[in-house]
């Protein structure tokens, strides 16, 4: 793509290099299934761990919005006051 906006040889050049790597490894990895499923199995794995991840930091994130949220302590009043029926 660096053809496209550099419009010089060597970009064009660099362009079907890279074009052609991408060619050569579809053709690697569809001449070795074993390979194609492996990968399939790791892509698997980290999407399960990266869902737990993301379960996990919207817990925290849950508990830190609580935590910001939660009420404020009931306080006394400064000086005396006769409230007999209150505990505090």
């Amino acid at each position: 793509m660096a053809a496209t906006v550099l419009n010089s040889p060597r970009a064009v050049e660099m362009s079907i290099y890279v074009v052609r790597a991408f060619l050569k490894l579809r053709e690697i990895l569809a001449s070795n299934k074993n390979l194609a499923r492996r990968l399939d199995e790791l892509e698997a794995r980290i999407e399960k761990k990266l869902a737990t991840h993301d379960e996990a930091i919207a817990a925290m994130l849950s508990a830190i919005l609580q935590l910001m949220n939660s009420p404020q302590p009931k306080r006394r009043g400064i000086g005396f006051t006769a409230d007999i029926g209150e505990d505090d």
